[in-house]
């Protein structure tokens, strides 16, 4: 079926804080330097994991992969949402949506399943530290890391297809700053229930088999961590994994929070929940990306040595 035969529209108007001058002016402003440090901060992470070869480890490359996937990310909604705030004709293109949700649907599931292969990393790395060295080699990480960006892609494109070829009739505004693909489905003048089994479908295998790995690997980090004697040994295991973990946490908490809620209240017509809804969206979109940086740099002094040598390197060479 083709894409022009199904839909009656060529843009979306983006619902957003629209009627809200004052607070769009506010949220403009603190997205816009959020947006800039997300850009320094997981660009210093990249460029140290790149140029400092201490840092060229597994552990390091899925982290550079992480900071070049939350750029990848807020720059899918960010510029076109600050866009929107200072203009009065808040609407994006039909392919120009389609375009948006396929994107930041991909880097979402990418995220999940990257942050699976970081947390069996890091079992490798603590339960089997002697074998680490041949287990998680360059023939391991770096398809373990392809391999996380082509379910996202897959996953992804087979989701937006079906939206796209949904027909759209008469109401064209979407309740969100972007073109989030549930807000988007919701306008469509057909039955959705195909679309919402394939996205139940995608997140049982893309998000919560990523979660269960996570979570049955740090048991057995956990348990080994415990089996070790000195205090000191059991701390020093528990700072190699408790910065993935906050990462874990922060990121599958809101993303459970806005995709596992019970149906019935999606369904509740209330200002509130729209409010919250944006808000925890706004959060999952731009905060998570910012603190990802800062939680692996406060928290681990690989990071901060590998920061100051560079630093340092920059200002003797001046």
């Amino acid at each position: 079926m083709a894409w022009e035969n199904t839909t009656t529209l060529v843009e979306f108007f983006l619902k957003g804080l629209s009627g809200y001058p004052r607070l769009e002016l506010l949220f403009f402003v603190l997205i816009l330097v959020m947006y800039i440090f997300i850009l320094l901060g997981n660009g210093t992470l990249i460029l140290i994991s790149i140029l400092d070869s201490r840092l060229h480890t597994p552990m390091y490359f899925f982290l550079g992969n992480l900071s070049f996937l939350d750029i990848c990310y807020t720059t899918t909604s960010v510029p076109s949402t600050l866009v929107s705030f200072l203009s009065e004709r808040k609407t994006i293109s039909f392919s120009g949506c389609a375009v948006q949700m396929f994107l930041g649907l991909a880097m979402g599931t990418t995220e999940c399943v990257l942050l699976g292969m970081m947390a069996l990393d890091r079992y490798v790395a603590i339960c089997s530290p002697l074998r680490y060295p041949i287990i998680m080699s360059k023939n391991s990480y770096v398809p373990m890391a392809i391999g996380s960006w082509f379910s996202g892609a897959v996953n992804s494109a087979v989701q937006t297809m079906f939206v796209v070829q949904l027909p759209f009739c008469s109401n064209n505004v979407i309740n969100h700053f972007s073109c989030e693909i549930l807000a988007v489905m919701k306008l469509a003048c057909a039955d959705i229930s195909g679309n919402e089994f394939i996205m139940l479908v995608a997140t049982t295998l893309f998000t919560l088999m990523p979660l269960l790995l996570i979570v049955f690997s740090y048991s057995l980090i956990i348990s080994s961590i415990l089996k070790i004697r000195s205090s000191e040994g059991r701390s020093k295991a528990f700072s190699t994994c408790s910065a993935h973990l906050t990462v874990v946490i922060i990121f599958y908490g809101t993303i459970l929070f806005m995709y596992m809620k019970p149906k019935s209240k999606e369904t509740l017509d209330s200002n509130d929940l729209d409010a919250t809804d944006k808000l925890v969206s706004m959060f999952y979109g731009v905060v998570t990306p910012l603190m990802n940086p800062l939680i692996y740099s406060l928290r681990n002094k690989d990071v901060k040595e590998a920061v100051k040598h560079l630093l340092n390197r920059k200002f003797i060479s001046k």
